[in-house]
């Protein structure tokens, strides 16, 4: 299975640069000091490197370039994803202003909309859907190109808040690493599900595997006691791809109407997922949350199998 073998390479990729990234960080002064950058998130005791970014970028990147088909989105992503991690290193030496960090964010999420990316539309939860391309304004720059306004700026206010809310969640030892993984890996499961009716979807679910694999073997050197951090150039990264894979993954009502769902059933449905999410962070801890978030995984994936043999069914 292609999506084991990526998951596999990006793991020991990761795995591998890591070591080096420790020995270089260290070298370089990419590293955090209570003594001397005392911050009061920080849990950690002792000097520890900085840069986790890098080898889980680089993972990414080699993975991606050996099994993924070449495409202007994907070249996007990875264009903006190195000046992401980029920026994290110039953070992890001198502590990058927040206001430029965010303005970096809302450039770095218009040059991957810039590629291709966007959200033409979002579910209506009373039925339907929006529309967001109403409005267009065409501009002439080595070509003949489109800007989706309101599409555009839906999608740079989502990338930029996930690649900040996902680095705000990192703070204790291996639990930005271990979210991302586990998050990737039924990203990636769910896209399976559905490759034998569009083919575009076998991208989305390697690169959610690549992504899992890379973040998973970085785990190891992060878990307590950490002997690196994953610094802003990890945590933002991870945020901001786990943004660009639900954009990609965004049309999940569709297969339920493909089975004859109404409307206000696919409403309802993700109403209750989406309360039963909020109950979960509000009463549960610690391990319990990652046991109800596996538990509710699992229970889509046996949902998304019903669902196929059902339209097999209706095909037949």
């Amino acid at each position: 299975m292609i999506g084991i073998t990526v998951f596999l390479i990006a793991f020991i990729l990761s795995s591998m640069l890591t070591v080096p990234t420790i020995y270089l960080a260290r070298k370089l002064k990419l590293v955090t000091n209570k003594k001397l950058r005392f911050h009061p998130a920080h849990t950690h005791e002792g000097i520890i490197p900085r840069a986790g970014g890098v080898p889980i970028y680089f993972s990414i990147l080699l993975t991606s370039l050996l099994f993924l088909p070449f495409s202007k989105i994907m070249v996007g992503i990875l264009f903006a994803s190195f000046l992401l991690v980029l920026i994290g290193v110039f953070d992890d030496y001198s502590d990058v202003s927040p206001y430029l960090r965010f303005a970096a964010n809302l450039v770095i999420s218009g040059i991957v909309i810039g590629f291709g990316l966007g959200i033409p539309y979002i579910s209506n939860p009373l039925g339907g859907v929006i529309p967001l391309d109403s409005w267009q304004i065409p501009i002439v720059f080595f070509g003949i190109h489109t800007i989706w306004v309101w599409a555009d700026l839906l999608a740079v206010i989502w990338l930029s808040w996930t690649t900040n809310m996902v680095n705000w969640s990192k703070g204790v030892d291996g639990q930005l690493p271990g979210f991302v993984g586990i998050t990737a890996i039924f990203l990636g499961l769910l896209s399976q599900r559905f490759i034998g009716h569009d083919i575009s979807i076998t991208s989305v679910s390697l690169f959610s595997f690549i992504i899992a694999g890379a973040y998973l073997g970085f785990l190891p050197f992060n878990f307590y006691p950490q002997k690196i951090m994953p610094g802003y150039g990890g945590g933002g990264l991870a945020g901001f791809l786990l943004g660009v894979l639900s954009i990609d993954w965004g049309h999940f009502h569709h297969r339920l109407l493909e089975i004859g769902w109404g409307k206000r059933r696919i409403a309802i449905f993700y109403w209750l997922i989406s309360l039963i999410l909020g109950i979960s962070s509000l009463f549960l801890k610690g391990i319990e949350k990652l046991i109800a978030f596996i538990t509710i995984a699992l229970l889509l994936l046996i949902f998304i199998y019903i669902i196929e043999e059902m339209k097999k069914q209706n095909t037949n």
